[in-house]
């Protein structure tokens, strides 16, 4: 497990982070087969506002893909994730905040009344 892995254990929110990688992997794996091919790549950053042309996202699995099967499971989505190394792909999931601790709100929750409501 990543959790019980040493070379993981120095970073931050790490169980905070796996829920988010997984919620996002899941999210994104729309035929359900385990693994974000092309069209699942592609649909994950047209979401994300980054449309990319077949070719480019080719390269983009082919970075992180360990398996040479023209996809991403979910082991390598996460070691781009975590990694030190930079993907395209990883750039752009980072840069839409996969990946970040969400702020939490300071001091006392505000005033709510009946008009505040939806």
């Amino acid at each position: 497990s990543y959790l019980d892995d040493d070379v993981n254990s120095e970073i931050e929110d790490l169980p905070y982070k796996l829920q988010e990688f997984k919620a996002k992997f899941i999210e994104c794996d729309r035929d359900f087969s385990g693994d974000l091919d092309v069209m699942d790549v592609k649909y994950l950053l047209e979401q994300l506002g980054q449309a990319k042309t077949h070719l480019e996202v080719m390269k983009m699995i082919k970075e992180v893909d360990s398996t040479q099967r023209d996809a991403i499971n979910y082991n390598d989505f996460v070691k781009m994730m975590l990694g030190p190394k930079s993907s395209v792909l990883k750039i752009i999931l980072q840069f839409e905040g996969l990946g970040k601790p969400k702020e939490k709100p300071a001091g006392p929750p505000p005033k709510r009344d009946l008009s505040s409501l939806p």
